[in-house]
């Protein structure tokens, strides 16, 4: 069963480098799975942060769910990453000793199972974004003239 793309985190590939990524489940409650299969979601400023032996998103934005009730969980409550040990471990690590950022890259479902890509990535400075723009702005400009 192919995967269906929910959202994606557009921005994070302007502000961060990235450098690696991983697949993790996401723990849900109750509507929150029904409201992402309407993809009422936004990463926008989602972050992932270890806290113990756990990692936690944070930020990421779920619109309860239309039909629900009043139980319907907080929005931008952190939500709980499922990953293995080792790789939690290893995500740790990387996180501390080299001093990376892990940001949430796409939420999608897979057989049924909403998943998170999650990237170990660093952060870029002004003039890498500079250089980012000049270079799309000139590839784009290329094409143009290819396709006149």
């Amino acid at each position: 069963m192919p995967e269906k793309s929910v959202a994606t985190n557009r921005q994070a590939r302007f502000k961060y480098t990235i450098l690696e990524s991983v697949e993790a489940g996401i723990a849900l409650k109750g509507t929150e799975v029904k409201s992402l299969r309407t993809g009422n979601v936004s990463l926008g400023d989602s972050f992932a942060r270890a806290e113990g032996n756990e990692i936690f998103l944070y930020n990421m934005h779920i619109s309860p769910y239309e039909f629900g009730n009043i139980n319907n969980p907080d929005p931008l409550r952190p939500r709980k990453l499922l990953l293995h040990k080792s790789q939690i471990r290893k995500l740790i690590g990387e996180t501390s000793a080299k001093r990376l950022t892990l940001v949430p890259l796409k939420i999608y479902f897979k057989d049924g199972l909403a998943k998170v890509e999650l990237a170990l990535a660093k952060g870029k400075q002004l003039y890498d974004k500079r250089e980012a723009i000049k270079k799309r702005d000139s590839d784009r400009e290329l094409r143009r003239r290819l396709a006149q």
